[in-house]
């Protein structure tokens, strides 16, 4: 076969890959969307069951983000990835990493759940007894999804790393189908919060089990059938012990920067969603004061999640993809030193996913009234306050993405130590914020999360702007506000549409057709929906919007409706290794849901094949676990530090397999 064609294979099967791991993730998702609405059903949306539940049902992710999410993530994947190419596969290398990382999740759970009762009062302001009494109860159902984390993370990296991506994009599917299957057993046994109202007082264990035992049931199930592709890879994994020599010293301290922003992040988060949990509070004293109007327009936490995941739908599907597309891009560009190439990426990138996240921003704005009504649960006031939530939230889509594409351009440059500094300011701003939002009054505080979190979001580009002129000289800025304002010509033509149309369909009154019920809401967005879209595409033509196509082209790509690239020399250009930085879900606060998202563990640093150029089996050559592993880091220096080297990158660098300091069946010690 001819290199031409290996060339186009490759890229055949990277299309379908990329096709599969898109269906695995958007049938993801509307799962999700059905597990939230179920679960407002089940609880309703502004009741202090669903706060509560919120609330420990969320710290299992943030312990684990906070303790050892950075360290899977900076330190291990490295290490998976390098270990994989050895001519063992990585077998004895990785039974060595599981076996050592299975042992720190278990203690770290067993002491964290043990530890429950602690971690309520650390995370919450204002519980009642009775209401703490029941955190308390689901966090110890809850939390030992530290360590099935912990695990599907590993196993995940385990898959990428060997070139098997599909499995850990729908093993989610399969979290979401248990949740959901609980949900409906509580509807069907117990009866919707809006007809047969579930609250402390005759909340027990069934509840719990349903709830509360189902979400980890569904976590444990994503977890366990990711074994069977592990076991398909016939590596022979089983428990190993003696970890001298393994690296994971010296790849942390290589990531001490990245590490420290992931710290940095979750503690900030977890700060203000414990100021989250104080309306929560207030509303059961209300209820219990028999004053239950007041209670009624108090938004909880719950509302705050909720709107969480609408508004970061958007950044979720359109920019985490672009800007996987374009990091290889940048990551060359940075190693060649051309900061005009850099700078050109990143323009590309920010005005390529501006035409979904404009349009995504505008429509979750004109459509938050029928969106907080269908997951409201059955009740209209619930679907106001979410309704409200969502509006403050929305605006900002465009700032969160374009604050994540700025972050890429930092890890393309082995730069962990910026994202850090802009991590801090932020966080000041939000602990900040949140410190003085607690003497807001209660129905206001939920809102004064939303707009700092808009204001965060806002400033984070400003913070990031000022560190990226220091590195790039300018940002192309002329060009990318051009292409901004013609998009918002357009968004906002779409908006006018959208208003015309939910106004006939009564949207702006409180006895309109899209308030009569949830199913209503749901027909009043399939409709008013397509309408923007349409209007906006044809305002995109009329305005000149060329980064449409861009946006499309790499969409198509993932689907495998894109062809691909066609060669055009009988050698195809050397491609140069991904880097092996952390996650989708680095540092930067970048989302407000404390909901666990398995995206944030699927697509590891994948190694690109260079197919159409074989590595010579030449004897005396050294095999590296990565392409280039001592180039010179492009990263701006300091006194104290010349060069920043990229996080867990350079450990043992000897014959692939051949580390001296453990056997293996093919280095035995003479």
């Amino acid at each position: 076969m001819s290199e031409a064609k290996t060339t186009q294979s490759v890229q055949s099967g990277e299309a379908r890959s990329s096709a599969i791991m898109a269906a695995g993730t958007l049938v993801s998702r509307f799962l999700g969307f059905a597990k939230t609405w179920m679960l407002g059903a089940a609880l309703g949306l502004g009741s202090t069951v669903n706060d509560t539940f919120i609330n420990a049902n969320n710290l299992p992710n943030l312990i684990f983000l906070l303790v050892a999410g950075g360290v899977f993530n900076a330190v291990l994947v490295p290490q998976i990835i390098k270990a994989s190419k050895a001519p063992d596969r990585g077998a004895d290398y990785i039974s060595r990493l599981l076996t050592l990382a299975v042992l720190v999740l278990l203690a770290l759970t067993a002491l964290v759940t043990l530890a429950a009762p602690l971690v309520i009062d650390l995370t919450t302001q204002g519980y009642s007894e009775q209401q703490k009494a029941l955190a308390v109860t689901f966090a110890f159902w809850c939390l030992p999804q530290i360590f099935f984390y912990g695990l599907y993370a590993l196993l995940t990296q385990v898959l990428n790393a060997h070139g098997a991506f599909g499995p850990a994009m729908w093993a989610p599917i399969l979290n979401n189908l248990v949740a959901i299957a609980g949900l409906g057993m509580f509807i069907w046994i117990l009866g919707e919060n809006v007809y047969n109202p579930h609250t402390l007082d005759n909340w027990g264990p069934t509840q719990t089990l349903l709830i509360a035992g189902f979400s980890t049931f569904g976590v444990v199930a994503q977890t366990a059938i990711l074994l069977i592709p592990v076991f398909r890879l016939r590596l022979g994994l089983r428990p190993r012990f003696g970890w001298r020599g393994v690296g994971l010293g010296q790849a942390a301290k290589l990531s001490v920067w990245t590490l420290a922003t992931a710290a940095v992040g979750q503690l900030a988060f977890l700060y203000v969603m414990r100021i989250a949990t104080i309306p929560g509070a207030e509303r059961l004293r209300l209820d219990n004061a028999g004053d239950k109007a007041a209670a009624a327009v108090l938004p909880g936490n719950a509302v705050l999640e909720v709107a969480s995941q609408l508004y970061l739908l958007p950044h979720s599907i359109i920019a985490l993809s672009l800007a996987t597309v374009l990091f290889n891009r940048m990551t060359r560009a940075s190693q060649d030193g051309n900061k005009a190439e850099l700078r050109d990426a990143l323009s590309h990138g920010l005005r390529t996913m501006a035409v979904a996240t404009v349009f995504g921003a505008l429509a979750l704005f004109a459509l938050a009234g029928p969106l907080g009504m269908f997951f409201s649960g059955g009740e209209p006031q619930d679907g106001v306050m979410l309704a409200q939530t969502l509006t403050i939230l929305a605006l900002s889509t465009p700032f969160l993405s374009a604050n994540f594409m700025m972050s890429r351009v930092f890890y393309a440059n082995e730069d962990a130590r910026t994202p850090l500094y802009v991590q801090l300011w932020l966080a000041v701003i939000y602990v900040v914020g949140a410190f003085f939002i607690q003497f807001l009054p209660v129905g206001q505080i939920i809102y004064a999360i939303a707009i700092l979190y808009t204001l965060g979001n806002i400033l984070s580009v400003v913070i990031s702007v000022m560190f990226l002129r220091r590195m790039l000289g300018h940002l192309d800025g002329p060009r990318i506000a051009n292409s901004y304002i013609r998009m918002g010509y357009a968004g906002l033509g779409s908006a006018l549409a959208g208003a015309g149309a939910l106004w006939l369909l009564g949207s702006y009154r409180a006895d309109g057709f899209a308030w009569s019920s949830r199913p209503a809401a749901l027909v009043t967005v399939a409709v008013v929906g397509p309408v923007m879209l349409l209007a906006y595409l044809v305002l995109l033509r009329v305005f000149h919007v060329t980064e449409l196509r861009d946006l499309m082209r790499p969409l198509m790509g993932r689907f495998g409706r894109g062809a691909p690239a066609p060669v055009t020399g009988a050698v195809a250009e050397p491609t140069t290794a991904a880097r092996a930085t952390v996650s989708d879900d680095t540092g930067l606060i970048p989302r407000i849901s404390g909901e666990f998202d398995a995206a944030s563990y699927r697509a590891g640093p994948a190694v690109e094949r260079i197919a159409a150029q074989p590595t010579p089996d030449v004897p005396d050559a050294p095999k590296t676990y990565l392409p280039e592993e001592d180039a010179p880091s492009t990263a701006r220096g300091s006194r104290f530090r010349p060069q920043v080297p990229l996080p867990g990158r350079r450990t043992y660098q000897g014959d692939a397999g051949r580390n001296p300091y453990f056997p293996t069946r093919g280095n035995h010690r003479k």
